[in-house]
């Protein structure tokens, strides 16, 4: 990516494609990340800045990251439902990756084992430490045999 600042964080959101896809997200150009209840993925999602970039993760029968996506508000009460514990954020699209990376591709990389999404799987919203952000995109570019 090239605009990173020393203070952007990374995150991986996930959707179940059938529900929300990364190719809706480019049509639509924007979106309102919503529909978040876990404590955990709650509380990473409050922790999200305006400006930080995240992967795109389908789930289901896809399991791969698919594209990044940049947030476009700091976190806010769902203005549809009466509870300020239950926020959302603003997203946009920025990039297909140019390959998506499965599930099974970042479980087989013994550098990746301590990532949440190997260690949390049902976890929808989780941080990415930079060294595996940018590990993900080698991976993204580089093609199967």
């Amino acid at each position: 990516m090239d605009v990173e600042s020393s203070t952007q964080r990374f995150w991986l959101f996930k959707e179940e494609p059938d529900h929300y896809s990364y190719d809706r997200l480019v049509e639509d150009g924007e979106t309102v990340w919503d529909g978040v209840t876990n404590n955990l993925a709650l509380k990473h999602l409050r922790s999200v800045k305006k400006g930080d970039l995240a992967l795109f993760y389908h789930t289901g029968k896809e399991k791969r990251v698919v594209g990044v996506m940049r947030i476009k508000s700091d976190p806010y009460p769902n203005p549809k439902l009466r509870d300020p514990k239950l926020v959302v954020v603003d997203v946009e699209p920025v990039q297909h990756l140019p390959r998506p990376v499965g599930l099974s591709e970042i479980k087989s990389d013994a550098k990746l084992k301590g990532f949440e999404l190997v260690r949390l799987p049902r976890l929808s919203i989780m941080p990415v430490p930079k060294e595996i952000w940018d590990k993900i995109l080698r991976m993204a570019n580089t093609k199967t045999q």
